[in-house]
This record gives C-alpha cells, structure tokens and sequence, in this order.
C-alpha cells in the first residue's frame, strides 16, 4: 500500500477510474457545527490518496469536480453522513453513490452490526484497527498513524461493494438498494435544513 498524502487538493490530471472509493474525516460528527477536514480516496489498486483540505477556503476544484462528476460511481460507508459535509463545505452535490452501509442493512438483516469494521471483517477477513478513529483531523499536520487510517478506511470499499452486490442480487433487493442511494443527496439536504434526527414518514 502506498499512501499519498496532499495539501489542498488532488494533484492535476490525477486519474482514479470509473469507479472510487471515497471517505472523509471531520473535527467532530454535526454537520451545522463541526467541519469537513480530510477526505481520502481510492481507486481500488490499493492505494490511497488522502487530501488534507485547508479549511480557510476550501479550494479544491480538482476534487470538487471528481465528486461532482456524474460519470464517475462514488463509494462510501455511510454515505449520508460524508456527502453532508461535502454539499456543506464544498458546496457540491455527490453523484452517483454507493453506500455499502445501506447494502449492508438490506442484504445482512441476520445481524446489527453494520459498521465497516464488521464488514471487512466477515466479508473479506480483515480486522480493521479504528485507534485512530477519535483524533485531531484539524491539526495542521497529520501523524503517520492518521494517514494510515484514514487510508485503510477506502481500501476495502470496491472487495466490499463486490460482495454485497453479489448478496443483493440474491435476495433482489437491488432496485432498494439503487433507490436508497438515489435519495441520498435529497437525505442531505433534509439533514441540513433540520431534519437530522426527525423521521418524516412516520406517523
């Protein structure tokens, strides 16, 4: 695994393929408060490339465009909660998406553990260490210790989107699948505009 580590945003003329996988790292989990910090990639080739964004200005039109760019399939875990930060802070709408946390809800309902540490763990057999998962992503400068989290956190994406498409279309639930995901940028929304903790289809 190589890490890449920049400053600001992705390298010009940087090609990372059809489909990438995409996770972020923020000062803290509320959207209205807290800030978008680091957002780390992978094309599936087993490295990653980690953007230590500078928060003053956010100007990073190389990946703004590639999380815009609709040609191009984005995969998260728990997608709702990296394209908030992103519509927030960037100012962009990310699509297309996949979101390996709501496949994993709709095809692995024999348990509650949805986490990406789970699934890596009984998909693929790897043991994910998340030590660094509570850290300073606003400091200036990152540890190797953070890099290496933030990178491992996109390394896995593509094995696992791989397995649980394969587990969709068993139990046809991928039409459910599609149609979650579609939604997500209009749950962003909702999310920013105080609806975060409020179900508006129940009752």
């Amino acid at each position: 695994m190589t890490i890449h580590h920049h400053i600001g945003d992705l390298p010009n003329n940087l090609d990372l393929g059809p489909v990438v996988a995409v996770d972020t790292e923020t000062q803290g989990l509320n959207p209205v408060r807290d800030e978008l910090c680091v957002v780390q990639l992978s094309s599936g080739d087993g490295d990653a490339h980690v953007v230590q964004l500078q928060r003053d200005h956010y100007d990073c039109p190389n990946l703004k465009n590639l999380m815009a760019d609709t040609k191009v399939l984005k995969i998260f875990h728990y997608a709702r909660f990296d394209i908030v930060f992103m519509r927030k802070d960037l100012g962009i709408d990310t699509a297309p998406v996949y979101c390996t946390k709501i496949a994993s809800k709709l095809v692995r309902t024999y348990t509650d553990r949805h986490g990406l540490k789970d699934l890596c763990r009984e998909l693929l057999g790897v043991d994910l260490s998340k030590q660094q998962q509570s850290s300073d992503w606003g400091a200036e400068n990152l540890s190797d210790a953070q890099l290496s989290y933030a990178a491992s956190d996109v390394l896995y994406l593509h094995s696992l989107k791989e397995k649980l498409d394969t587990m969709l279309v068993r139990e046809e639930r991928q039409h459910l699948a599609q149609a979650a995901f579609d939604f997500l940028g209009t749950r962003a929304e909702l999310d920013l505009k105080g609806w975060l903790d409020e179900d508006i289809f129940s009752h």
